[in-house]
């Protein structure tokens, strides 16, 4: 954490309660790359807003994933119609812009942009985490992997809600700073903040791909 981002008290604060320490970075990786959906990463959807650059963060941190067989699981918020006009999703009672992520529309699609494979594994969830009611830790856990590097929108919700399950599912979480992105600068520090006091690392994105750089090359 940085003084001069935060002030001198707050991190005195947090140092002297013992937050903030270095998570251990594993050898078996994954990526979960949350709900860079249209509908979140373009302006023109109620929930969406301009998340260009994180998308092609996203991406180029993807692609130094391949070479080491790096899994990749995306993530995409989807209602039926029953959900998203109904009462029976209590969230949608808050976040009335939610209701237009609807199964098949283009707001649920993955941001074409992104360097999306076949082989990639796709998430569809009803609440903001991505381990909530869905196979996520499951599908970890079978692949092997120690270590996720959380990526996304929006940092002050699915983002950070992600990187407390993960934690709390027995993963060392990761998050690139330029691979999350939310609607307002003010929250999104926030969480940042949040999220290295207590649940992962916010690390630069060269620092994230050295790290998988690191790691052993997958056989073909």
């Amino acid at each position: 954490m940085s003084a001069a981002r935060y002030g001198q008290e707050t991190e005195h604060t947090y140092a002297r309660a013992g937050f903030g320490a270095p998570v251990r970075r594993g050898s078996r990786p994954a990526i979960v790359v949350v709900d860079l959906t249209r509908g979140f990463t373009e302006e023109g959807f109620p929930s969406g807003a301009d998340l260009t650059e994180v998308v092609g963060a996203t991406g180029e941190l993807i692609e130094a994933a391949r070479p080491a067989g790096v899994p990749v699981v995306f993530t995409a918020i989807a209602y039926t119609p029953a959900e998203a006009a109904g009462e029976a999703v209590v969230w949608l009672q808050k976040a009335q812009g939610m209701r237009a992520l609807l199964e098949g529309s283009e707001e649920v699609e993955i941001d074409p942009r992104l360097p999306r494979e076949p082989d990639d594994h796709l998430i569809v969830k009803k609440g903001a985490s991505a381990f909530f009611g869905t196979s996520l830790a499951a599908l970890l856990t079978g692949l092997g992997r120690d270590t996720v590097l959380v990526c996304g929108a929006t940092t002050s919700g699915c983002v950070r809600a992600t990187a407390v399950d993960a934690v709390q599912s027995g993963f060392s979480v990761l998050v690139p700073r330029e691979c999350v992105g939310d609607r307002a600068p003010g929250p999104h520090e926030a969480n940042l903040f949040d999220i290295q006091a207590k649940y992962g690392d916010v690390i630069g994105l060269k620092d994230a791909v050295a790290y998988l750089d690191g790691l052993p090359r997958s056989t073909p």
